[in-house]
C-alpha cells in the first residue's frame, strides 16, 4: 500500500478532542466486497482505520470481521462527521461507493467536514471526466482530490489490490 505511516504519523496533528495517538491514519466510506476488504487491508498494515457507510449494519459488521481477523485497529463511524473528526491532519478519505451521483453526493456529504489541505480519495474506476470535475470543484475548497482505481476484486482489495491513482503532486505527497 501506498500510504507512508511513518510521515503521516510525524506531520499529524490533533483535529479533535482526541489524542494524536488515538486518532485513525485514514478513513473508508462504503462498505460494500471492496471498501469492506480494502479497509480491511490497510488495518492487516498497521494503519488505523475509521470506516463509515449508510447502513449501520455495514459498519458493525466490519467491526466484527477486524476483532475476528486479530484485533486490527479498525473502528467504525456513524456520520461523515464523526469520521472527520477521528482523523489525523491532514485527512485522508477514502470512498468506495457506486460510480456517479453516489460519489458526488458522498464528497458533498464529507467536505462540509474537511477543511484545506485534506485529502478525498475515489476509489472507483470512475470515467476520468468526472474525476476531473471533481478535482476542480475540491480545489476551489482547497481540499485535494486523487482518483484511484482500485483492480483486483474482492480477494485482491484484501490481500493486495492493483492502485491506480491520479492525482497532482499536493496529494501525492500526503498520500
Amino acid at each position: 500500500f501506498f500510504f507512508c505511516q511513518t510521515e503521516r504519523k510525524r506531520h499529524a496533528t490533533t483535529t479533535s478532542s482526541m489524542s494524536t495517538d488515538e486518532l485513525n491514519d485514514i478513513g473508508l466510506y462504503g462498505l460494500a466486497v471492496m471498501g469492506q476488504n480494502f479497509a480491511l487491508n490497510m488495518a492487516s498494515k498497521g494503519f488505523r482505520v475509521g470506516v463509515s457507510n449508510r447502513s449501520e449494519a455495514k459498519i458493525g459488521i466490519t467491526e466484527a470481521r477486524a476483532k475476528s481477523e486479530g484485533d486490527l485497529p479498525l473502528r467504525g463511524y456513524r456520520t461523515p462527521a464523526a469520521l472527520c473528526a477521528s482523523l489525523k491532519s491532514p485527512r485522508v478519505v477514502v470512498i468506495l461507493v457506486q460510480a456517479g451521483a453516489a460519489v458526488d453526493a458522498t464528497i458533498a456529504a464529507f467536505a462540509e467536514h474537511l477543511e484545506e489541505g485534506d485529502v478525498v480519495v475515489d476509489g472507483g474506476n470512475e470515467w476520468f471526466p468526472n474525476q476531473l470535475r471533481r478535482h476542480a470543484e475540491l480545489a476551489e475548497k482547497k481540499i485535494r482530490f486523487v482518483g484511484m482505481g482500485i483492480s483486483g476484486g474482492e480477494e485482491g482489495a484484501r490481500n493486495g489490490p492493483s492502485l491506480m491513482p491520479g492525482c497532482d503532486l499536493e496529494a501525492w505527497e500526503v498520500i
